[in-house]
């Protein structure tokens, strides 16, 4: 560790990184509301379990992110209720994260082509209400819909496709992105999220939901705009409103790097210590970086093992934000069911990351911020693009190529012409050709909506630099 990062260890204080004995216990398979059986010590194959302080909710350390649903085999003809999602798939593993401790479940209005909603209703409603928490997002993101009325609609159809009567966490989504006028002028974050959320009367009217028992816990995500996070926070520290918990990005990569990575972005020991000073819960997202901390380069990979052979690359980034003692539950997008189990596996139960380990993986994040990949979590915010760009698709080639070594600047490299042919052939094969970063105008209506604030337009600029000098030289493939 750099003593750049050691200072910035210890003003986040120990506490962040250290186990939470009063919080952290364990639950069997099913149980939701706790009790004396679910408050054991945490054996062999029970889920680490977190206790909300605002609302007593025991809550599985390990959350099901329903935003990239399992899809049905190619050629299977989409279904008139869910679309080209695998429903019977998605009924089946959350029977499995349900049997195997996990309560939490994450969705939005926007998730899956407008379909996860339904989709998650559809498998929860099959278990009783009692046995699991819905949370799910107020994604008013387009302008016509930052009034009032359409943003109650928005919430009345959340309640109706997820087929309850109450949501147990409702959050405000995505707080800090920015948006632009009708104008083509850009709107910050802060003045989004005043006329997305206050301005209209949408927050007082969702303290009425509260009040009648349709909202349990109501509380916020952010990306973006540091500025509508301190916003936020004053109007809790003021007594305007109360926020149950709040949703941040936090992995090894971002507890001390994000700002580094991207000068808008903020630490996540930043986020953390605000919320954790407060007493307010933390609902992680990204703990994997959209994947990039799961696909480390072999050299890492290799340092990773050799520290712990038997652990997988992920759980070491599932175990470091499920460590800090404010953390009520770590979310996983688990498109696959060998996702969940691993994940299930590694949080049941939870062993949390040492002083030694924290330091490790500090040593580990230095290493991937030194390969200046570009942050793309996959998330699809800017997607589609007015001229049918396959943004993130570019973006995970390009990082994938960095990884495995696979860009070589100089024609003298004995390796450049392996490298050359390996990221055109992958290029092409990720990428059909309409819809690669040569089709950009830097018409710029991806980046107000990018929640890591990335420069799309610039990126795809350079990834398309590069791809024509690889295409001018060397033979033809």
């Amino acid at each position: 560790m750099n003593r750049r990062n050691f200072l910035k260890y210890m003003a986040a204080g120990a506490a962040a990184t250290a186990p939470a004995a009063a919080l952290v216990t364990a639950c069997k398979p099913g149980d939701k509301n706790g009790g004396a059986d679910a408050l054991t010590t945490g054996a062999a194959g029970t889920m680490t379990m977190r206790r909300n302080p605002n609302s007593g909710d025991l809550v599985s350390i390990l959350g099901y992110g329903m935003m990239r649903l399992p899809m049905l085999p190619e050629g299977i003809k989409p279904d008139p209720v869910t679309g080209p999602f695998d429903q019977k798939m998605i009924n089946r593993q959350v029977d499995y994260a349900i049997a195997h401790g996990v309560n939490y479940f994450d969705t939005s209005p926007v998730y899956c082509q407008g379909l996860s909603e339904r989709c998650t209703g559809i498998a929860l409603k099959r278990h009783p209400r009692d046995k699991y928490y819905i949370a799910t997002k107020l994604s008013n993101f387009d302008r016509e819909l930052w009034t009032l009325s359409e943003s109650k609609a928005m919430f009345e159809n959340s309640l109706r496709e997820l087929q309850t009567d109450y949501i147990d966490y409702l959050l405000l989504h995505s707080t800090g992105n920015g948006s632009r006028d009708e104008q083509g002028n850009d709107i910050s974050g802060l003045d989004a999220c005043r006329q997305r959320f206050l301005d209209n009367g949408l927050c007082d009217w969702l303290v009425e939901q509260k009040t009648l028992g349709r909202i349990r816990n109501l509380g916020f995500s952010w990306h973006g705009d540091y500025r509508a996070f301190e916003y936020l926070l004053q109007l809790h520290d003021e007594g305007r409103y109360h926020w149950d918990f709040v949703q941040i990005e936090l992995n090894y990569l971002d507890w001390f790097y994000a700002n580094e990575i991207n000068s808008s972005n903020v630490d996540a020991v930043t986020l953390y210590s605000e919320l954790e000073k407060r007493g307010i819960p933390a609902v992680i997202m990204e703990p994997l970086l959209g994947g990039r901390l799961a696909n480390v380069n072999d050299d890492i990979a290799a340092e990773l093992k050799q520290r712990d052979p038997e652990a997988s690359i992920a759980s070491w980034a599932f175990r470091f934000a499920g460590t800090p003692e404010g953390v009520l539950t770590v979310l996983s997008g688990m498109t696959y069911m060998e996702h969940l189990e691993e994940n299930v596996a590694t949080y049941s139960p939870l062993h949390p990351i040492s002083a030694d380990d924290h330091e490790f993986l500090m040593h580990i994040a230095e290493k991937i911020f030194g390969q200046k990949e570009i942050p793309c979590t996959a998330c699809e915010y800017c997607m589609p693009c007015p001229y049918g760009i396959n943004i993130p698709a570019i973006f995970s080639h390009f990082n994938r190529c960095i990884r495995e070594g696979n860009i070589r600047q100089s024609e003298l490299d004995p390796d450049y012409r392996r490298a050359r042919r390996a990221f055109l052939i992958g290029y092409d094969r990720s990428v059909p050709r309409l819809r690669q970063a040569s089709h950009c105008i830097g018409c710029n209506a991806c980046t107000a909506k990018c929640p890591q604030k990335i420069r799309i337009p610039r990126e795809l600029q350079r990834i398309d630099a590069y791809v024509e000098k690889l295409r001018l030289t060397g033979e033809t493939l």
